[in-house]
């Protein structure tokens, strides 16, 4: 199933888009009239969740019968962030092209050249994102004040769907509800000098707007293997690059065993998988300029849309 949160007229729901039909499901107002209450379940995106697989269940359930009467067009809605305010956010950097494309990148601007650093293949590395700044599809980003270098990540985005710790990596996806698209927008002058100064990133990617998700929740039996799907990044309709997810070095069973070792991991967060390789505009030596629409598509999930404007 896909899954949406969305807003209209005043109202925030959460509800089953089918893009063939081009429909959304109100899932509150749909179970409201098949049982004559809104189920509890339906009440926002972190609460379906919650519900686990008998939830999944109740929204396949109501999705097959499809009552007209919770039915909208899906182009009169907003779509918000699939989960409005994640529980927690780590952002990883699985791409080996990525990193070395980023590394060259700067060394040919500063003059300094370092080396790959070697622990990266050793153990999958992240860091916590603010959570609080989530965004959806054709939401505007606006450009940080105190930068003058905005930039675009194209990222696979996994929503966990069950709480565990010290999770085994054959037993990992079982923890996983779906798969979105996330673009982690960053201000990389900011980024750079904390970086220099050995912490961060903070306001090189902390800043109101800057995590852009969606345009909805995949759900894990609909993407099949999430170690196979085709990225690609389009700037005002010009494709800038891509990859396939084929390509992380550190995949999601591994990813999900390191963080929850002797940590528990909360049904409700997200973790994105870091940057494909040419899936931003640093590697490229490219940047966005105010008004330039960003497009992240990946295969089996769909297109995010974000327009960037400076304040």
């Amino acid at each position: 199933m896909k899954l949406a949160t969305f807003s209209h007229e005043n109202r925030t729901a959460v509800a089953v888009v089918d893009t063939s039909r081009g429909r959304v499901l109100d899932l509150a107002r749909a179970s409201e009239a098949a049982a004559g209450k809104p189920d509890a379940a339906f009440t926002n995106m972190l609460d379906l969740i919650d519900a686990g697989p008998a939830g999944l269940a109740r929204a396949r359930e109501l999705a097959g019968a499809w009552p007209a009467q919770a039915s909208l067009d899906l182009g009169a809605v907003r779509l918000l962030s699939p989960v409005p305010v994640p529980r927690q956010m780590r952002d990883c950097l699985t791409f080996e092209l990525h990193l070395r494309n980023a590394i060259a990148q700067t060394a040919k601007k500063t003059g300094v050249e370092r080396p790959f650093p070697e622990e990266w293949f050793k153990q999958p590395i992240y860091y916590k994102a603010n959570r609080f700044s989530f965004v959806g599809h054709e939401t505007d980003v606006i450009w940080p004040k105190y930068s003058n270098h905005m930039d675009y990540e194209l990222e696979l985005a996994c929503v966990i769907g069950k709480t565990g710790k010290d999770i085994a990596p054959e037993k990992a996806m079982e923890h996983i509800f779906g798969f979105a698209i996330f673009n982690d927008f960053s201000a990389r002058d900011a980024q750079a000098a904390e970086m220099a100064a050995q912490l961060g990133p903070a306001k090189g990617k902390d800043f109101d707007n800057g995590n852009a998700m969606g345009p909805w929740i995949v759900t894990l039996d609909e993407i099949g293997d999430p170690h196979s799907l085709k990225m690609d990044a389009r700037v005002n309709g010009e494709r800038w690059g891509g990859g396939n997810s084929s390509q992380m070095h550190h995949q999601w069973p591994a990813i999900l065993a390191h963080i929850s070792a002797s940590e528990t991991i909360h049904a409700g967060e997200v973790i994105g998988s870091g940057t494909v390789g040419t899936g931003c505009g640093y590697e490229l030596g490219r940047q966005l300029q105010h008004g330039d629409v960003v497009e992240l598509e990946i295969e089996k999930i769909g297109i995010l849309r974000n327009r960037v404007l400076r304040a």
